[in-house]
């Protein structure tokens, strides 16, 4: 999926807004994702994304850092300037696109290293 595209659908699911919000929207969802997962599930989800959303998901360290959906929707809330709810509908839309935009495996390898309580984000619209 080329970047116009994958920013197209997140803000198709975000309703009218800006481009900018949802270009905010996913590089808060990425860099907090980024932070969650593994180091090397980082580098294996960077490679199936276009140039432009690479670079919110790299990072160094192999180590993720375990913390809730709470937790996850605060600091995209904290990185995007918007309120838990908003953060929770923007996360949410960036997850479903992005199961749209990688492999099966990949988002298996994804989702095995979040909480059950991470699901929800990637059912948006099902």
């Amino acid at each position: 999926m080329q970047y116009e595209e994958f920013l197209n659908k997140v803000q198709d699911r975000i309703g009218p807004a800006e481009p900018d919000e949802a270009r905010r929207a996913i590089t808060a969802t990425l860099s907090t994702l980024s932070e969650r997962i593994s180091g090397g599930e980082t580098s294996d989800l960077a490679a199936q994304l276009p140039q432009e959303l690479k670079e919110p998901i790299q990072r160094s360290g192999e180590e993720a850092e375990a913390f809730s959906l709470e937790e996850f929707l605060r600091r995209i809330g904290e990185r995007e300037g918007v309120n838990t709810d908003t953060a929770r509908e923007h996360a949410s839309a960036v997850m479903t696109v992005l199961r749209e935009a990688v492999t099966g495996g990949e988002l298996d390898d994804i989702r095995a290293q979040l909480p059950q309580e991470f699901t929800p984000l990637f059912e948006y619209g099902r």
